[in-house]
């Protein structure tokens, strides 16, 4: 435990959207890093092939855990994993979960590692439970199309973060494990938005008017399926869309000032950015 803070951090998934920023958080805080991801890594690192595990583990004190994408059945893999992070000596884990896992079943995947990480008395941890993305606006399944944001949110609220706070609080959990320990962070911006209040938002950024249209959810499943969405993972895009729709989608929260001693940025803030895709 006493070599956690001189030994450097794994960051796994350390070109995707918070991997690559709390690599690069780190890095500017005179902390060692060893990135780790399927290309353009320190090391190369697949879930899938576990001879690149104990590669990517030598002499490592802490690691940022991101479970696999777009899967469902990852938990005894992730298992395996935290198995040989024990034998490597590694001493902390910062686990990228979701916003309000502490109240989901066991058998839910996210769940379940954190379980296993609650189990485990070699290693202590701490959870980063981000509400829905920002980015997930400008990067991934609500990006404006055609000027339109389609999803089946109904008039839900959530309470968006950007990936900026997400990875400032992750990084300051394995900046200093110690002060951070057995620690959950529910993560979210300072307002709840409807997808509605959002385009709005977009729309005074861009100079254009972006519509939000509250698609069929099965319609909507349909779609995510044929733009190459396993199967298997629609029911976890089923159970999110519900959550908001339902009216119990995060609400704001001050986690990520406790943790940096800031506000987290607002949306308005985010939109102001204009991300290529918005044109």
């Amino acid at each position: 435990m006493n070599n956690i803070k001189v030994r450097p951090v794994l960051v796994l998934g350390a070109t995707g959207r918070t991997g690559s920023r709390v690599a690069a958080t780190l890095s500017q805080q005179g902390i060692g890093v060893r990135t780790a991801g399927r290309h353009d890594t320190d090391v190369q690192f697949d879930w899938d092939d576990p001879t690149t595990h104990a590669t990517a583990l030598d002499g490592i004190g802490a690691i940022y855990l991101l479970s696999p994408v777009m899967r469902t059945d990852y938990a005894p893999i992730v298992s395996k994993f935290l198995d040989e992070a024990e034998r490597a000596g590694v001493g902390h884990v910062t686990y990228l979960s979701a916003y309000g896992m502490g109240h989901a079943p066991a058998e839910v995947p996210i769940r379940a590692v954190e379980l296993d990480l609650l189990s485990r008395s070699a290693l202590t941890h701490s959870f980063v439970r981000p509400a829905w993305f920002m980015q997930n606006f400008s990067e991934s399944f609500l990006v404006p199309l055609n000027d339109a944001i389609a999803v089946p949110n109904g008039d839900g609220a959530e309470a968006f973060v950007d990936a900026d706070d997400i990875a400032s609080v992750a990084a300051a959990t394995l900046a200093d494990p110690a002060a951070h320990a057995g620690k959950s962070y529910e993560l979210t911006g300072p307002e709840a938005l409807t997808v509605a209040q959002a385009a709005e938002i977009i729309s005074d950024a861009v100079g254009r008017t972006i519509t939000y249209v509250p698609i069929d959810q099965d319609a909507w499943i349909a779609a995510m399926v044929d733009a190459g969405v396993p199967q298997d993972y629609t029911e976890i895009l089923r159970l999110l869309t519900s959550t908001v729709a339902s009216g119990n989608g995060s609400r704001p929260n001050g986690d990520v000032q406790t943790v940096t001693g800031r506000p987290p940025i607002s949306f308005a803030e985010f939109a102001a950015k204009v991300p290529p895709g918005w044109g």
